[in-house]
């Protein structure tokens, strides 16, 4: 406060809303994140009660306490339900190495994506931002499928499956970066992005006309599951997302200083350029892993970061984990519906994240056009 200056009523009473909105939505920020967290735990227990395969719920509690602490408790899998050995012994192959890895990639893959989606939003200062929209899923995906439609080292094909899908995701990583610095403008972005989905799909198909052998693991990049989901695979999607999410959380200061501007930010000792090429070839990475090993998956990074600025506000040191841990709890609930909507029947997890994110990218689009004014139809 200047010297000589006296705070009138009309000031004080400002500051003080400003400060009961900073407090609130601090309340709010980590009430969601311990609102977030009790989701993830309730759907780890419960999600493993679904399947083709109908196992009793205190029998899947008991297995997944006696695997957790790798039966250090002592007593069966199977707690005090009485069954066979040779019964028990299914039921727990069944729920550890089936059922808790895909619920175990559902989280990482939701966290990752819902992560990418803050970032990218942030970096390109554009709402409609996602790895989906963005073309970065399906460069991936082409990414990965050239390892096996070409039968590229298939010896050990799951640990360069990952790389193979950061080179293809880094083709529309670039071609966004350079159309962003060109333009702010939200539909060039999203076109953008659309027309490169668009060539990814065309090489796809043409890869198939080179090896129709190829062509069920390339359905299954294009729909998106957890089917075929190990604890491997499942372990590298956590390991990236531990290590690049930490990069990118880090740069949330530098995120919010961005939203300013670049003349403002570069004042302020912050390299615009340096930070959005760190965070978008982080984010391409953590796509492209995650896209590896469940396919293309829309609209998680979009709908996430979306929902938690609603609950805690812009700042990004909160809408990043925020968006992270609502995308995992997204994706777990999308996997859990494509499992029991149709009887029988697995869908694609992309189905059920379509029926939401669609409508809901068609609601930001034209609030955002209401907003700016734009033309009428």
């Amino acid at each position: 406060m200047a010297a000589g200056r006296t705070i009138g009523p009309d000031e004080s009473s400002s500051d003080r809303s400003l400060d009961a909105t900073f407090v609130r939505r601090r309340r709010l920020r980590w009430f969601a994140l311990l609102g977030l967290a009790i989701l993830g735990l309730a759907l780890v227990l419960f999600s493993p009660l679904i399947g083709p395969v109908p196992i009793p719920a205190g029998v899947v509690e008991a297995i997944l306490l006696h695997e957790t602490f790798q039966g250090l408790l002592g007593g069966s899998a199977c707690g005090a339900y009485p069954t066979s050995v040779r019964q028990c012994t299914i039921w727990a192959e069944i729920v550890w190495q089936a059922r808790m890895p895909a619920i175990i990639l559902a989280l990482a893959t939701g966290a990752a994506l819902g992560l990418s989606g803050g970032s990218l939003q942030g970096v390109f200062r554009n709402p409609l931002a996602d790895p989906y929209l963005l073309g970065l899923s399906s460069g991936a995906a082409m990414g990965a499928s050239i390892l096996f439609v070409f039968q590229v080292d298939l010896a050990s094909a799951y640990l360069v499956l990952p790389v193979f899908a950061f080179l293809g995701g880094l083709i529309p990583g670039a071609v966004v970066y350079l159309a962003a610095g060109r333009t702010r403008a939200v539909e060039t972005l999203v076109l953008t992005g659309v027309a490169l989905a668009a060539l990814f799909s065309a090489f796809l198909a043409t890869f198939l006309l080179i090896n129709p052998l190829g062509d069920l693991q390339v359905s299954f990049w294009l729909l998106g599951g957890m089917t075929g989901a190990t604890w491997s695979r499942a372990g590298i999607v956590v390991g990236a997302l531990l290590i690049a999410g930490a990069v990118v959380v880090l740069r949330a200061r530098q995120l919010n200083i961005l939203q300013l501007g670049p003349d403002v930010a570069y004042s302020l000792g912050v390299d615009g350029r340096r930070v959005a090429r760190q965070l978008v070839l982080t984010t391409t990475l953590l796509t492209a892993t995650a896209v590896a090993f469940t396919g293309v998956i829309g609209f998680v990074g979009l709908v996430s970061p979306h929902i938690v600025r609603r609950l805690g506000g812009p700042d990004y040191r909160s809408v990043l984990p925020l968006s992270a841990a609502m995308g995992a709890v997204f994706l777990a609930a999308a996997w859990d519906v494509a499992q029991v909507v149709i009887p029988s029947v697995v869908l694609p997890v992309g189905i059920p994240t379509s029926f939401v994110g669609a409508p809901f990218f068609v609601y930001l689009l034209y609030r955002r056009r209401s907003l700016t004014g734009g033309p009428r139809v």
